[in-house]
């Protein structure tokens, strides 16, 4: 198994990017948006992007977004196919993708939006920490791509200021701490209470 930085040779693999995108959006129903083809071939030809392969086949993605004229990155569709989960191999991605990031916008902040709490651990393991989304890039442009989440209403009927995703934060700059200790249970409370209260109005 192989991680690399995306070029120009990996644009064979646009389809098959988009379709497993697709289908983990589709499976998780909230926190990943959907990207076209084009757009994940700018990604793949930048290299803004880490591609995981076993020998020729595909086994997973993560790319690179840069807002705020370069102030912010965000990592973002870290997806793995079906046949290589459950292996640890989105932990090996999302710390390569970290990682390029790092080296290629060293000044920038890094944030990530998130409803998954696997997602929130290797985060917090990376130096992240839970912030409100006013901490986070405001360039419109990146909040109009969650348009394609089931929640997307819940984020405009916050002014975008909250919404089921927890918005986390690595900045180069802050003082180094010790991660924080991601407890599922109270990470599992804090989800059913956002629920409750931005769903309401879709159950009634």
């Amino acid at each position: 198994m192989e991680i690399l930085i995306a070029d120009k040779s990996h644009t064979k693999y646009t389809d098959i990017i988009c379709e497993t995108i697709a289908e983990s959006a589709a499976v998780r129903g909230t926190g990943i948006a959907r990207r076209n083809p084009e757009y994940i071939t700018k990604k793949l030809e930048n290299g803004n992007a880490v591609i995981a392969l076993d020998g020729d086949k595909f086994a997973g993605f993560c790319y690179i977004e840069i807002w705020g004229h370069g102030k912010y990155v965000a990592n973002s569709g870290l997806i793995v196919h079906p046949d290589y989960r459950n292996a640890g191999l989105a932990k090996k991605i999302k710390h390569r993708i970290f990682k390029h990031s790092r080296e290629k916008f060293p000044d920038a902040k890094v944030f990530s939006i998130t409803t998954g709490l696997a997602v929130m651990k290797m985060n917090t393991d990376l130096g992240y920490r839970p912030v409100p989304f006013s901490e986070l890039t405001d360039d419109p442009s990146f909040w109009d791509g969650c348009q394609t989440c089931k929640n997307y209403d819940v984020l405009t009927r916050t002014n975008r200021k909250m919404c089921l995703c927890t918005g986390m934060l690595y900045d180069p700059k802050a003082k180094k701490t010790e991660p924080i200790k991601i407890k599922e249970k109270v990470f599992d409370r804090l989800k059913h209470i956002k629920e409750a209260m931005f769903l309401k109005k879709d159950k009634k």
